[in-house]
Formats: structure tokens, sequence, C-alpha cells
């Protein structure tokens, strides 16, 4: 008798025991998909489109070439296992949220930020391809400052939210002075300039290219860097962010589904976790 009660003892404290341990497996489970890499990834490749594999069941969508959709998609990434460096040459904290760096550098002077690192990505591509009169953002005060304007020699003077543009420079197109440029959008705009100046977009009309935009101080910004399609029509993303403080951009990791990850499923006023950031109330937009 006092041997089968000891022996129904027994099971009694091995099955409180594995009860008690599921949630600490499921956490280590959660801890081991994070820094894995997801199973979607080439490592030996060096391009936004060639790095990651599209998920069964998905073909990407196409689009032409000298594209704005097509230079993202096939933009150039540092080799695999390439590190986030911050503006000053630090490693930054935290490595565990991406599967790509891509090969655009980071300047010293810690003005490269999160929306500043798109801004960049955008007016090379318009540089590149001869659409230089198109380069043009507006300041967090609402003035619109174009590169043409910039070339011909015209600076802004600021004062409070008052700005005036006055030719005070000789007139020079060089790529040097465009960099010059960049770094004055870089201070007076934003992801607030970007979330007033750029119309919403509903995510059933998203492409490679768009953002996903919280505006503020901080806010945050993420680029769309590819795009595959279902037989359903049901589409799927990558993302890529800058930061702050002044960092590499990264494309990320989906932290919250690791059967697609590093693809995300998009969709209108829903809480999207990114990396280091959740977006909620943030919208979607597209350069003009």
């Amino acid at each position: 008798m006092k041997k089968g009660l000891l022996i129904v003892f027994l099971l009694l404290a091995l099955g409180l025991l594995a009860f008690q341990l599921q949630p600490v497996k499921k956490a280590v489970d959660t801890v081991t998909a994070i820094i894995e890499t997801p199973n979607l990834i080439n490592k030996d490749s060096l391009t936004i489109e060639s790095r990651v594999n599209i998920p069964v069941g998905y073909k990407r969508v196409d689009y032409p070439k000298g594209s704005f959709e097509n230079y993202i998609r096939r933009y150039k990434l540092k080799p695999f296992g390439s590190k986030i460096i911050n503006y000053d040459d630090s490693e930054y904290f935290w490595q565990g949220g991406h599967i790509g760096i891509l090969d655009i550098p980071v300047p010293k002077n810690g003005l490269q930020q999160c929306a500043d690192a798109l801004i960049r990505i955008r007016s090379e591509y318009l540089w590149d391809t001869n659409r230089k009169d198109e380069i043009g953002f507006k300041f967090t005060s609402g003035h619109y400052c174009s590169w043409t304007k910039y070339a011909e020699g015209y600076r802004p003077k600021i004062n409070g939210n008052k700005v005036s543009f006055h030719k005070t420079a000789l007139a020079n197109g060089s790529k040097e002075n465009f960099y010059k440029y960049l770094n004055l959008i870089y201070m007076y705009s934003g992801t607030l300039s970007l979330y007033n100046e750029l119309d919403a977009i509903k995510a059933e009309d998203l492409k490679i290219g768009d953002m996903l935009i919280k505006g503020g101080s901080p806010g945050h910004i993420v680029m769309l860097a590819d795009e595959v399609v279902n037989d359903n029509g049901e589409k799927l993303f990558l993302l890529f962010q800058g930061n702050t403080p002044a960092q590499s951009v990264h494309l990320v990791k989906n932290l919250e589904d690791s059967d697609i990850s590093p693809w995300y499923h998009l969709e209108d006023d829903a809480t999207i976790p990114v990396s280091n950031y959740t977006f909620s109330s943030a919208k979607f937009v597209r350069f003009k």
C-alpha cells in the first residue's frame, strides 16, 4: 500500500515538474528562434534579392529594369555576418535583429539617422538615373529645399520657423556638393517632415520602396526592400532600416514570425514590431 502511494506521489511530482518547465522551454525556443539564422537566408550572396529565398507558394513581383523598385531589390549587401556599426565606429549594442548590412557609408558626423538614410538612398537613385531635378525635401518647418536651387548657390536663412532662401554661394553641381546638400536635409528634415509631406497609401497598394513611418521626435521609419505574392494575391515584404544613433542600414529579421522570417505580412492600422521598434498609429507612404 505504501509502495503504491509512493509511486502515485512520484508520478504527480514528475507531472508538476514538467508543467513548471514548459514555460521555460517555450522561452528557450523563442530565444533560439531569434538568434538562429532564418532558413530562408543565403549566406553566400551580396544583394537583397539573392540574400533571401522566396517562401514556398510565392513568387517575386516583377518590376522594370531601371525602376526604383528594381534598384532597391538589387541593392548591394556586405558579406553575411557583418555587424551594425555606429557612426563613431563602435558596434551597436544589439546585433540579433538583422540578416544583412546594406553597403552604404555612414558619415562620421552622426547626421544620417533613420529617415536620413532612406532620403539618401532615394536621392542617390535619382542622381544615378539623371533625375536630379526631382531631388528635394521639405524641412520640418514645411519649407521645400531642392537640390537644383542648392546647386545654383541658394542657401536657407533660418530664424525659428521662418525660412528664406538667398543666393550666397557659387553654383556647384558636383557630387561632393550634393552630399553637402544631403547633410543640410538631414539637419532640418526627418520622420516628422516626411510623415507630413508624403501622402498615405493602403497596404493593398504597397510596393518596393514604400515606407512604414511613425512621425515624431523620436519617430521611426523603415523601407520595403523586396516583394513576393502568392496565387491568392497575398503579399510578403522585406524591410530595412537605419536608426538612431546614425548607424549601418540593415535588413531586418521578423522576430514575431520565425516561419516566414525575414519576410513580413503588412496590414493597415496594425501593430508591427520591427527589430527594436514597434509601430502603432503609423502609416505607409511613398516618395513622390
